[in-house]
C-alpha cells in the first residue's frame, strides 16, 4: 500500500514538473516576444500603428475669444460654442443590423429638426456611410491577403450627417434620436466643438463692433474685431485624442489662454437712436450713405456711431466705416475754423463787416456764391457773426482775403494750432489716407497751392477733413476749448477683472483764446436761433453748431452733394456732441433740413432717456412719441399697467388674451392674436416672459438670445406645429 502510493506521488511530481517546465517556456518566449517588441524595430512599428489607432497627438485646443461689451455691460459680441456632428462608421461597436434596423426612424427626426435635407437624403448619407466602411473593409482585406502595406484612407471615419453647426440644446436633442441615443462607441456620433460669434443686439453697431472671419481661428475681419483681434482671440492650447474602452476622450496637454473682452464706451441705447435717426432720413431722401456719430463732451466717449450705405437690394446697412472714410471737402461746417484762427490771430473781429451785395463775388477770374445768390436780392454788409449765420461764402473768402491774403502760410499754421493737422490713430482699422485731415499748405509740392486755394479754403473746398475730425473740433468749442480724441475702447478685461483702462488723449490743451472761444460759442448758437439751421432748434433745450453743404468732387468737376451739421447740447452746459452727414440726397441739399434734422431727432431723444422728461413733455414726431410703446402678448397684464397710469385704451376685439397692440395719440387698440394649437405661435413683438410662455404652452422647447422684444423667431409663424422641437427667438 505505502509503495503504491509513493508511486502515485512520483507520477503527479512529474506531471507538474513537466507543466512548470511547459509554462516556464512559454513565460520565456512572452519575455523575448516583449523584449522584441520593445527594443527592435518591428516593436517600434508595431507601437506606430497602436498609437495611430488609439491616439491622435498635437489638437488645437481653441481658446474662447473675449466678448465685446457696452459701457454698462450689455453684450455686442460673444463666442458660443457650436457643434459640427459626424458618424464614425468604423466605431468598434456599431453594428450594421442595429443601424438598418433605425435609420429609417433617425432619418425622419433629423429631418424634422433640420428639413435642409429631406428624410431620404439622410437616410442615403448614412447608408452611404456605412457601405463606404465595408468597401475600405474589403480593400484592408485584400491588401492583407497580398502581404501589401499599402494605406487605406479610412474616410468613413469622419462623415458629416448634418450641414449647419448646431448648438448644446440641439446636440443633447440629437443624441436622444433613435440609434444615437446609444453610447458613442456603438453610435459612432462626433461632435466636435468649435466657437462662433454671436451678436445678441443683431446688427447693432454692425460695422464699429466689425466682423470675424467665418472659420474663427484667423480672427477679425473688420472694426474693433481686427483692431484688437490680438487681445481679443487669445492663445491656442493642445490636446490629444485617446481611445480609452472604445471611446475618444480628450486629453489636454497644454491649456488654452482665453482672449481678453473689451468694454467699449458705446451706450446700446443711444447707439440705436442713433442709427434709427440716420436710417430714416437715408430712406425719406433716397441718398447713397450717411454717417452720425455722437460723443460725451467731457470725457471723449462716443455714445453712438452709425454707418449706412445703401445696399444693392436697396436697403441700408452698415458697410464702410464712414465717420473715418468719408474723405471730402467739409463744406460750410468748416467756416468756424476760418473765423476761429482770424479771431484768434487778432485780425478780426464778430462785428467786422463785409460787402455781399447779391450774394457774387469774382476772384482771379472765379466767381465764389452764395447760396441764396440767383433770389438777386441785395444784402449789403453782412458782420462776421451773420456771415457764419447765414453761411456766406463771400464773407469767408474776404475774411482770409483780409487776413491772410499776403501771408497764406500763416492761415495754415493756424489750423495746425487747433490741431486739425495732427495725425492721429483710431478705434478701428482704416486703409490709406482715411481719419486723416489733408489740408494743403502753400509750398505743398503734391497739392499744388493756386491762385483761389486760400478763399475756397475759407468755406471748406481744396480741403479733406472726415467726419471724426470736425467732431473732435467741434466738441472742443464745447468742452472749453479742450480738444481731446474721441474713442470707443474704454476698459480691457481678464476674467472679470479690470486690467487696463483707456482714457481720451488730448490732441490740443486749448485750441485758441478764451475771448476767441466765447465769441464761436455765441455764433454757433446764432447759426440755430437766427441762421441756416433754425429748424434745428428744439423746444427743450439750447442747440449750438453749424450746417454744412458741399458739393463733391467727381472726375475733374463737381457732382452731387455732402450735406452736414455739427453741433452741441445743451449749448449752456454742453453734454453730448454729434456729427451728421449724408451723402447725394435726392431734393434740395440742406445741411440744415436734412442732416440737422437728423441731429435733432438724435438729441432731443437722448435728452429724453438721459434727463427723464416726462411723457406729456414730448414731442409727438416719427421718432419721439408721446405715448410709450407696449410689446404684443397678455392684454390683461398691460391694462392693468396702463389703467395706473392713466392711459386710454380700448377693450380686446376677441376672448383671446393674447393681443398685438397698436395705439395713436388718443388710446392703445388690442387686436386679437389668432392662436392655433396647431400652429406655431406669432410672438414677434412680445416680451420674453410671454413669448417663452406662450412658446412653451404650444409645446415647443425656446432657445433665447438678447433682451427687450422678439424681433425674429426661426420657425415661420402659423407654420404647421412640431410638438418637442426647439424653436430659437431673439430679442432686441
Amino acid at each position: 500500500m505505502g509503495k503504491k502510493t509513493d508511486e502515485n506521488k512520483k507520477r503527479i511530481l512529474n506531471r507538474y514538473g513537466l507543466i512548470v517546465f511547459l509554462l516556464l517556456g512559454v513565460g520565456l518566449m512572452i519575455i523575448f516576444s516583449a523584449g522584441k517588441i520593445v527594443f527592435t524595430a518591428e516593436g517600434k512599428k508595431w507601437r506606430e500603428v497602436g498609437e495611430r489607432e488609439t491616439i491622435i497627438k498635437d489638437r488645437v485646443i481653441l481658446p474662447k475669444r473675449g466678448n465685446i461689451y457696452t459701457y454698462d455691460g450689455k453684450l455686442l459680441a460673444t463666442s458660443e460654442p457650436l457643434y459640427s456632428v459626424y458618424m464614425d462608421f468604423w466605431a468598434e461597436g456599431m453594428r450594421k443590423d442595429t443601424l438598418m434596423k433605425y435609420v429609417g426612424d433617425l432619418s425622419v427626426a433629423l429631418a424634422k429638426k433640420f428639413p435642409d435635407r429631406t428624410a431620404s437624403q439622410y437616410r442615403n448619407i448614412i447608408l452611404n456611410g456605412w457601405k463606404l466602411r465595408e468597401k475600405e473593409e474589403r480593400q484592408l482585406q485584400e491588401n492583407a491577403t497580398k502581404g501589401s502595406e499599402k494605406k487605406v484612407a479610412l474616410r468613413s471615419r469622419y462623415v458629416r450627417i448634418l450641414r449647419p453647426d448646431i448648438s448644446y440644446v440641439d446636440l443633447k436633442e440629437i443624441r436622444t434620436y433613435p440609434f444615437l441615443n446609444q453610447r458613442s462607441n456603438r453610435s459612432g456620433l462626433i461632435a466636435e466643438e468649435k466657437n462662433a460669434r454671436k451678436r445678441p443686439f443683431g446688427n447693432l453697431a454692425n460695422r464699429t463692433v466689425g466682423n470675424v472671419y467665418k472659420d474663427l481661428e484667423k480672427g477679425g475681419a473688420s472694426g474693433l474685431e481686427l483692431k484688437y483681434d490680438s487681445l481679443l482671440r487669445g492663445i491656442e492650447g493642445v490636446k490629444s485624442r485617446q481611445k480609452i474602452q472604445g471611446r475618444w476622450t480628450d486629453i489636454e496637454e497644454i491649456a488654452a489662454k482665453d482672449g481678453y473682452d473689451i468694454v467699449t464706451t458705446l451706450d446700446a441705447d443711444i447707439q440705436d437712436v442713433t442709427e434709427r435717426a440716420l436710417r430714416a432720413k437715408l430712406e425719406e431722401t433716397a441718398a447713397e450713405s450717411g454717417t452720425a456719430i455722437i460723443m460725451e463732451t467731457k470725457t471723449g466717449e462716443i455714445k453712438g456711431i452709425a454707418n449706412l450705405d445703401r445696399m444693392s437690394n436697396g436697403n441700408y446697412g452698415e458697410g464702410n466705416p464712414n465717420a473715418f472714410s468719408y474723405m471730402n471737402e467739409p463744406g460750410s461746417t468748416f467756416k468756424t475754423v476760418t473765423v476761429m484762427v482770424a479771431i484768434d490771430d487778432g485780425l478780426i473781429t464778430p462785428a467786422d463787416s463785409f460787402h455781399v451785395g447779391n450774394g457774387l463775388y469774382q476772384y482771379n477770374g472765379k466767381w465764389v456764391r452764395d447760396h441764396y445768390w440767383r433770389q438777386g436780392r441785395d444784402r449789403g454788409y453782412l458782420t462776421v457773426k451773420e456771415g457764419i449765420e447765414v453761411s456766406s461764402n463771400v464773407v469767408m473768402s474776404k475774411i482770409v482775403l483780409k487776413a491772410y491774403g499776403d501771408d497764406p502760410a500763416k492761415f495754415v499754421k493756424g489750423i495746425d494750432r487747433i490741431g486739425l493737422r495732427k495725425k492721429l490713430t483710431w478705434d478701428v482699422p482704416l486703409n490709406g489716407i482715411e481719419g486723416t485731415s489733408s489740408i494743403r499748405f502753400p509750398d505743398d509740392k503734391v497739392n499744388y497751392w493756386s491762385k483761389t486755394t486760400l478763399p475756397w479754403m475759407s468755406f471748406g473746398y481744396e480741403s479733406k477733413v472726415p467726419p471724426i475730425y470736425m467732431l473732435m473740433f467741434y466738441n472742443g468749442i464745447a468742452n472749453g476749448g479742450k480738444m481731446i480724441k474721441p474713442f470707443i475702447a474704454k476698459t480691457l478685461l481678464k476674467d472679470g477683472k479690470v486690467v487696463e483702462e483707456y482714457k481720451a488723449e488730448v490732441v490740443n490743451e486749448k485750441m485758441c483764446k478764451d475771448s476767441t472761444l466765447i465769441q464761436i460759442q455765441d455764433m454757433l448758437v446764432g447759426v440755430i436761433e437766427n441762421g441756416t439751421a433754425k429748424v434745428v432748434k428744439s423746444d427743450y433745450f439750447p442747440i449750438a453748431g453749424k450746417t454744412g453743404t458741399a458739393q463733391i468732387a467727381s472726375g475733374g468737376g463737381y457732382s452731387d452733394y455732402y450735406v452736414s451739421f455739427c453741433g452741441y447740447f445743451p449749448a449752456d452746459d454742453p453734454t453730448y456732441t454729434c456729427f451728421v452727414g449724408i451723402r447725394k440726397p435726392r431734393g434740395v441739399p440742406s445741411g440744415g433740413g436734412q442732416a440737422g434734422m437728423v441731429f435733432k431727432n438724435i438729441a432731443e431723444q437722448t435728452y429724453v432717456k438721459r434727463t427723464q422728461l416726462a411723457p406729456e413733455q414730448a414731442r409727438i414726431d416719427s421718432t419721439l412719441q408721446k405715448m410709450p410703446a407696449i410689446k404684443s402678448g397678455s392684454w390683461g397684464n398691460s391694462q392693468a399697467v396702463l389703467s395706473m397710469l392713466n392711459f386710454k385704451s380700448y377693450v380686446s376685439d376677441s376672448a383671446s388674451d393674447w393681443v398685438k397692440v397698436k395705439y395713436d395719440s388718443v388710446a392703445y387698440h388690442p387686436q386679437a392674436l389668432a392662436i392655433n394649437k396647431n400652429s406655431v405661435p406669432n410672438v414677434l413683438g412680445m416680451g420674453a416672459k410671454d413669448a417663452v410662455y406662450l412658446l412653451e404652452k404650444s409645446g415647443l422647447r425656446v432657445n433665447l438670445t438678447g433682451s427687450g422684444k422678439v424681433v425674429s423667431q426661426s420657425f415661420t409663424p402659423e407654420s404647421k406645429l412640431i410638438r418637442g422641437t426647439t424653436i430659437s427667438i431673439t430679442l432686441r
